[in-house]
């Protein structure tokens, strides 16, 4: 079960000269403790084949794959679990499909929704945009590091900080108490993946011993 570390989204446009596995294989080598796979452009026997390679990957490096909405392919490639929107597949029913054992997520920008998220038996949140991004369209306004402080002192459950955190940022979110860091382009467009996800890693974990 997922509960804390740095959470690695795919977005296979930003590299297009490098593989999905590639990419998302040295994210996992530098210490990622969670990987998506967010897909918004492939047909369902393309994302099929992506996850249930992305999934035995995972399981190589004993971290949760995760798969972002398409609860159907989350199905049929057994997938530790599926993230989803506000406006996507309701919570409960998903929870009913997938069962207790899977890791349900979802995206959530204000304190109702994620008391709202909880109530219905989320495993975690991620809680965004912190700041403006480029990986997603159609974004909420930012939340920036109160905003995301203020959301996350009224959940227990496993908080993810997403949008816009790259390593200059990294240390101020993780100083919020946020169990991850949910991150996209400043990892899968890195030079180096490995040295990239050693150092968000790093950060998490110093911002842990502080708070201990």
């Amino acid at each position: 079960m997922w509960t804390s570390g740095l959470y690695v989204i795919s977005a296979e446009k930003l590299h297009p000269e490098r593989s999905l596995l590639s990419v998302m294989e040295a994210a996992l080598k530098g210490g990622a403790g969670a990987i998506q796979l967010r897909d918004k452009e492939s047909d369902k026997a393309a994302l099929i084949e992506k996850g249930r390679q992305l999934q035995q990957l995972a399981r190589r490096y004993q971290v949760p794959f995760i798969m972002n909405d398409h609860l159907d392919v989350a199905l049929a490639i057994n997938a530790d679990g599926v993230h989803v929107g506000q406006g996507d597949f309701p919570l409960g029913e998903a929870r009913a499909l997938l069962g207790a054992d899977k890791l349900i997520g979802i995206s959530t920008h204000t304190k109702e929704e994620a008391l709202e998220a909880e109530k219905l038996g989320a495993d975690y949140i991620g809680i965004g945009p912190v700041y403006e991004t480029s990986s997603k369209e159609d974004t909420e306004a930012e939340l920036g590091v109160a905003g995301l402080k203020e959301i996350r002192k009224h959940v227990s459950i496993p908080t993810v900080a997403i949008g816009g955190i790259k390593l200059e940022n990294a240390e101020a979110v993780a100083a919020t108490g946020v169990n991850g860091l949910a991150v996209i382009s400043e990892v899968v467009t890195s030079n180096d993946i490995e040295g990239t996800c050693r150092a968000f890693t790093d950060i998490l974990t110093e911002a842990r011993e502080r708070d201990a």
